[in-house]
Order: structure tokens, then C-alpha cells, then sequence
């Protein structure tokens, strides 16, 4: 049971509304898109705007329709499913903690790869380390709190640097925003791709259970609601932004594919000598905050159906990222397990959404409350896109995962 924030305490609700918002954002922003984004602009080049664009405008459909109904129907989204569908709840948390795991194994694996950036040292020396010190967050007693922090500070250190190695790059900005809204090529593949990878599975639900967790919820609590929906997607859409025009003015002077890492050769191209180590540390930063992100989401779906999980939370997120580090220090990066739990954040998506856009106008999820017809359109349009979308992806992907 949520205890609600007192009316008076404005400090606590702001920071409860941008942690909630910067928890999703830097979910959003992990080790996967930071490769991914560097390789589909080596690719499609000033044409991957488009995709970005299309990601962002599908972000805001599915985030404000799913953050919505959370806060009006006060329950988490399994919940909320079991009373559209019985046992449908089930299956999604089912789903979402298998995507969560398997992601959570590669951003383990990105916490390595910063640290050996930033340090030098071994990958896996330095995604132990990274493990404990994600664990520590929930070893203290006020974990939602020292998590919000967590994610907002590097969340912040993650913009400054960002915008430093976009402007050292001196991408074509004119060309990067007429193919943004006319491509010369549209890459299907790497818009589900990105989309899937920063909307699908956990990421959707991280901020809006945040905030249920927090007290707030209701009806009356819609405009605050928004608001951290609206802060997340800002933050994580100038990330995704300012990464591709780092990419860009790379790409138009050098071939970064040819690297062994592209995202590295990136910001070693456009800051110099001293790339490398922010490079790391935005790697680190963006790989730890979505460890923290996908564990704390994956756990909460747990704790509807796993009664010993609800009541040790705390004990269940630190046992969920023990397992991804085992996972990952046995057997090493799980290129397979990634592909796989693309392939299936890709149907996630859709599902989701199909299923809160349900509960939206369903008397005994959300009362008297009336969704609006915009956010509902969106939701549908976007729902259907994904769906068809995802399933295009599903079967080119399972073939190349199983050969």
C-alpha cells in the first residue's frame, strides 16, 4: 500500500515527479541505444532523424496513455490487466520480467564496457563493481528516494556531455533537420529497433509505477502525473537527439562501422584525446541507471502474484540484479539473449498499450474518469503500428537467432 505525499510538501512531490521522470529517461537510454544509434546513423546517416522522430512522437502515445490510466486506476499494470482479462496480468508480467532479465544481462555488460573506458580495468572487474554499487541503492532504507537521486544525477551528467561532444562534432544541423521530416531512405527495421528499445517492455511502466509507488495517483494527481511523463520524455528524446548529431558530424568525415566499437569512435572523433573517458562515463552512467530502471520495474510486476516479493521488494530487486550479473560474469555478453528480448519488447509494446487503452474506458478500472479521445486515437494508432511492425521484426529476427 502507497502512502500519500503530504499536500504541503512541495520539495518531496518534485522530487518524487523528476525522479519518476528521469527513471524512465535513463531507462531509456542504455548501453543498446547508445551502440544502436551510432550504427543506424553510420547507416541511413542525416535520414536516421526520421526514425528518431517517428520514435519520439510514438514514445509520447504510448507514455501518456499508459501513465494515465496507472494514476487513474491506482494499480499497478498487471493489475489493471487482470481486471480487463483475467490472467492477462499474469502474462504480461511474465513477459516483462523475461525482457527485463535478459536486458538487464547486456546493461550489466555496459557498465563493464564503461569502466574499462573511463579506467582500464577488466570488463568484468568493473561490472562487478558496478553491481554492488547498484545494490547499495537498495540496501538503504529510504531506496525510492536515494534511487530518484541516483538517476537524476547522472541523468543531469549525461546531458552536459552529451551536448559537449554534439557540439564538438559539428554536425550538418540543416540537412539533419530537412531529412528529418523528409528521409531520403526509411529504415523499418531500425525504427522498431529503437522504439522497442526505448519504449517496449519494462521502460514503459518504470515512471508511472514510480510514481504509484510514491502516493501519486488519482485523478486530481493527472497534471503532476504529466508532467514527470512529459520532463522523461523530454530528457531521453534530447539524449537520443544529441547523440545522433554526434553521430552525424562523425560519419560525414570518417567510417565508424569500421571501428570495433562505433560508439567509442564516436566521441574519440569529436572530443579528441580525451573522448575515450567520456565515452565512459556516459557508457557507465547510461548502463547503471538502466540497471536500477530495469530491476526495480521487473521486481514490481512480481509483486501482484509473488507474495514473498511484495513483501521484501527491496531484497528481491537486489537478488534480480545478482542473477543478471552472474548471468553475465559465466557466460559473457548474450548477444542471442538481446536479440531475443528485442524481438519480444517489439510485442510487448503493443500488447501494453492495447490492454490500458481497454482498462482507459472501463467503469471499474477508472471510474468516472474519461480518457481523452486524442490520447486514445494516438494509443490505437500507435498499438497497431507497433503490433504489425513488431511481428515484422519477430520473424526476420528468429530465424538469425536459431541458424
Amino acid at each position: 500500500m502507497s502512502t500519500p505525499l503530504t499536500p504541503g510538501s512541495i520539495r518531496a512531490r518534485t522530487a518524487v515527479i523528476s525522479g519518476a521522470a528521469f527513471l524512465m529517461a535513463t531507462s531509456a537510454v542504455g548501453p543498446g541505444f547508445l551502440t544502436q544509434t551510432t550504427v543506424f546513423t553510420a547507416r541511413l546517416g542525416a535520414s536516421f532523424g526520421f526514425a528518431i522522430l517517428v520514435s519520439i512522437l510514438l514514445d509520447l502515445a504510448a507514455q501518456l496513455n499508459i501513465w494515465r490510466v496507472i494514476a487513474v486506476g491506482e494499480r499497478r499494470a498487471q493489475d489493471i490487466a487482470n481486471l480487463v482479462m483475467p490472467g492477462l496480468g499474469h502474462v504480461l508480467a511474465g513477459l516483462i520480467v523475461l525482457g527485463g532479465l535478459a536486458f538487464n544481462v547486456g546493461n550489466i555488460a555496459g557498465t563493464g564496457l564503461g569502466a574499462n573506458a573511463l579506467l582500464d580495468i577488466d570488463p568484468r572487474v568493473g561490472a562487478a563493481v558496478s553491481a554492488l554499487a547498484a545494490i547499495s541503492i537498495f540496501v538503504i532504507r529510504e531506496a525510492g528516494r536515494a534511487m530518484d537521486r541516483f538517476t537524476r544525477t547522472l541523468g543531469i551528467v549525461m546531458i552536459a556531455l552529451m551536448a559537449y561532444v554534439m557540439l564538438t562534432s559539428a554536425p550538418p544541423l540543416g540537412e539533419a533537420a530537412l531529412r528529418s521530416v523528409w528521409p531520403l531512405e526509411i529504415g523499418v527495421l531500425e525504427i522498431v529497433t529503437l522504439v522497442g528499445g526505448t519504449v517496449g517492455g519494462y521502460i514503459t511502466f518504470a515512471g508511472g509505477h514510480r510514481l504509484l509507488d510514491a502516493g501519486v495517483h488519482g485523478e486530481a494527481a493527472l497534471p503532476l502525473v504529466q508532467r514527470s511523463a512529459l520532463t522523461g520524455i523530454g530528457v531521453a528524446s534530447f539524449i537520443r537527439i544529441a547523440l545522433f548529431l554526434a553521430a552525424l558530424g562523425v560519419v560525414t568525415r570518417t567510417d565508424i562501422l569500421a571501428a570495433a566499437n562505433p560508439p567509442a569512435a564516436v566521441f574519440e572523433a569529436a572530443a579528441g584525446t580525451i573522448g575515450r573517458r567520456v565515452f565512459g562515463v556516459v557508457m557507465w552512467a547510461a548502463a547503471i541507471t538502466s540497471v536500477v530502471g530495469a530491476s526495480y520495474t521487473s521486481v514490481s510486476f512480481l509483486r501482484s502474484s509473488v507474495r514473498a516479493v511484495d513483501r521484501w521488494p527491496r531484497i528481491a530487486t537486489i537478488a534480480f540484479i545478482l542473477v543478471s550479473t552472474s548471468i553475465f560474469l559465466s557466460i559473457g555478453r548474450p548477444v542471442r539473449l538481446l536479440i531475443l528480448a528485442g524481438a519480444v519488447n517489439g510485442m510487448i509494446l503493443p500488447l501494453a498499450l492495447g490492454v490500458m487503452l481497454v482498462a482507459a474506458h472501463r467503469r471499474s478500472v477508472v471510474g468516472d474518469y474519461r480518457h481523452p479521445r486524442l490520447l486514445t486515437a494516438a494509443g490505437i494508432l500507435t498499438a497497431v503500428l507497433m503490433g504489425a511492425l513488431g511481428a515484422y521484426t519477430l520473424v526476420r529476427e528468429l530465424p538469425r537467432l536459431f541458424s
